[in-house]
């Protein structure tokens, strides 16, 4: 197909959306409120926004906001433009490039990303529960399907290092669909796998290999696929005292008075070391827009504002756990939700 092609068909997409899209007064319009999609962690900081959007902002309805996780929030964003397709997805990692090209070939060609703030992959437990000293290289080791290659034998925390409680190794966390789940394959297990030299060099030889070995995790009940809602993993860990749960910082903060952030590498997740990036686990968060979109949907370029006015620390999103960008990329997010900045790909 080619560019002018693929651009005449966006181009007449984006026309009949607006057309459809319209707030007249005939009631033709298809949609007249915002549709956001995707990651868990980033849906109780849209929800927040949304509920001040609305108090703020009475002639537009309420937008919707769905958790669908990063990666099925990417495949209903990238299907198309139009009234039926959501105007935004959150993500708790960056769209891949395989994303974006989807988006592309199927007309969603102007995309603008904003960096709404920053969370961190905690792990935890419940007030009172089993406590530890966690590295990269233990966690991998306790939750790798094959570490190193080899047979996942430890059923034991002890087993993987005799400091350790032995308890069994009982962990509650995210499914495959959730960027959760890609940051901690990314920001842990990797790097707790890469400390094996041996795992270095096929990195070089056979990277498919090296990603199944590094990012596969156990499917014998040591690791317990919890959904897309990690309020569920936070009731589980409660539940259990000897049980471990994978979620986003947000969700560790909003229920301090129930579970406890356990160290990695000694640095323990809180507001200050995840800003700082101290703590091994820290990532960006990030919410996608369709350009095309802006001026069909009601509402959504205000939307957009709204965020900018409660995502600096000391902010409303601080208060539920939103860790606040760095002054560099705080600006740019400011350009990319004022100026509607897209994407080129090179990027990403």
């Amino acid at each position: 197909m080619t560019k002018t092609f693929k651009f005449a068909i966006a181009t007449a997409s984006a026309l009949a959306l607006a057309a459809c899209g319209g707030n007249d007064a005939g009631g033709g319009a298809a949609r007249d409120q915002i549709k956001a999609v995707g990651s868990s962690t980033v849906y109780p900081f849209a929800k927040a926004v949304s509920e001040t959007f609305a108090r703020s902002n009475p002639d537009f309805k309420s937008p919707i906001i769905e958790s669908t996780g990063t990666g099925g929030g990417m495949k209903l964003f990238c299907a198309g433009i139009g009234p039926e397709t959501p105007d935004i997805s959150g993500a708790s990692r960056r769209m891949k490039a395989s994303e974006f090209a989807d988006c592309q070939a199927n007309g969603v060609t102007d995309i603008i990303e904003i960096q709404v703030g920053l969370d961190g992959i905690a792990l935890a437990s419940a007030q009172g529960g089993i406590t530890m000293n966690l590295t990269p290289k233990i966690v991998y080791e306790a939750l790798a399907a094959s570490p190193y290659g080899g047979e996942q034998t430890n059923k034991n925390w002890s087993d993987v290092d005799p400091s350790l409680p032995n308890q069994p190794i009982l962990v509650y966390g995210p499914p495959s669909t959730s960027g959760t789940r890609d940051a901690l394959k990314e920001l842990i297990l990797e790097a707790g796998c890469k400390t094996n030299e041996d795992m270095k060099a096929l990195k070089e030889s056979d990277e498919d290999r090296y990603d199944q070995i590094c990012t596969e995790v156990r499917s014998d009940g040591g690791y317990v696929d919890q959904g897309e809602q990690d309020n569920l993993i936070v009731q589980k860990i409660e539940g259990n005292p000897n049980a471990v749960g994978i979620f986003g910082y947000s969700y560790l903060e909003e229920n301090a008075d129930k579970v406890q952030g356990l160290n990695m590498n000694g640095v323990a997740p809180t507001y200050e070391n995840i800003a700082n990036f101290e703590y091994p686990g820290a990532r960006p968060l990030f919410i996608y827009v369709k350009k095309a979109h802006l001026d069909a949907i009601p509402g959504l370029k205000e939307f957009l504002g709204q965020w900018t006015q409660m995502w600096d620390r000391g902010g409303e999103l601080a208060k539920i756990g939103l860790v606040a960008n760095p002054e560099d990329v705080r600006e740019r997010a400011l350009s990319a939700a004022t100026n509607y900045d897209t994407l080129d790909g090179s990027e990403l």
